[in-house]
């Protein structure tokens, strides 16, 4: 096993409320905030995990949605692995907002770019507006995954991550695209056949922590979330 994490860049895009930050905290942190909280600009938080044998720092950004931000989402999805195109199940005009991001993105960074589209709120069935067949018939007209969760009861968020951070580690693989290791070094992952998927959390040390803190908190955003 290598003694290094590969980073990887994954941004979360949507319109607002739909429950970016919760996705965030919740897989981060294992916590959820009822009241709305919006982002201001963007936020930071990162996971340390192990990826078929291959140490993984996922750097996960939350940008905001409002409309009055939507022209500095390319300063934060720049460089970006991989992005969730997050919707509300029962909000169609957040649907219809995340054929507008993948427009963005893949004008801006191509097919370098991992996308998944993800309902989020599934705890909410009964005011569901965007079917599963649909939003599934539009991921596979983007040549894309489609999940599903709630940050509400965590059902299916650790799906969600661990899905995203293996398959950019397997287009890595493929591709043998150049990565900054957690020291901002770059580093070429090795070609070599495919694996059974295994995935699990890497406890992070106090110095790491300290780390993200000093890269995050450089940035002026949303300090809540760098604990």
């Amino acid at each position: 096993m290598d003694s290094y994490a590969k980073s990887f860049k994954v941004v979360l895009l949507g319109e607002g409320a739909v429950g970016k930050t919760s996705l965030m905290l919740r897989y981060t942190e294992n916590k959820f905030i009822n009241e709305h909280i919006s982002t201001i600009q963007a936020a930071f938080a990162s996971k340390h995990l192990i990826v078929d044998n291959e140490r993984v720092e996922l750097a996960i950004w939350d940008t905001a949605g409002q409309e009055r931000f939507h022209a500095l989402g390319p300063i934060y999805y720049r460089d970006s692995h991989g992005a969730l195109l997050v919707y509300d199940i029962t909000d169609r005009r957040s649907f219809e907002r995340v054929k507008k991001w993948v427009e963005e993105l893949l004008q801006m960074l191509g097919d370098t770019v991992v996308l998944f589209v993800v309902g989020n709120k599934i705890d909410l069935e009964s005011s569901r507006v965007v079917s599963v067949e649909e939003a599934t018939n539009y991921a596979s007209s983007i040549n894309t995954q489609f999940l599903e969760c709630s940050a509400k009861t965590n059902e299916g968020v650790d799906e969600v991550f661990d899905a995203i951070a293996t398959a950019i580690l397997k287009k890595a693989r493929e591709q043998s695209v150049v990565f900054d290791e957690q020291e901002g070094t770059g580093n070429i992952l090795r070609r070599h056949s495919g694996s059974r998927r295994s995935i699990r959390i890497v406890e992070e040390t106090e110095e790491v922590r300290e780390r993200r803190r000093r890269r995050f908190d450089k940035f002026g955003m949303i300090a809540g979330l760098n604990k």
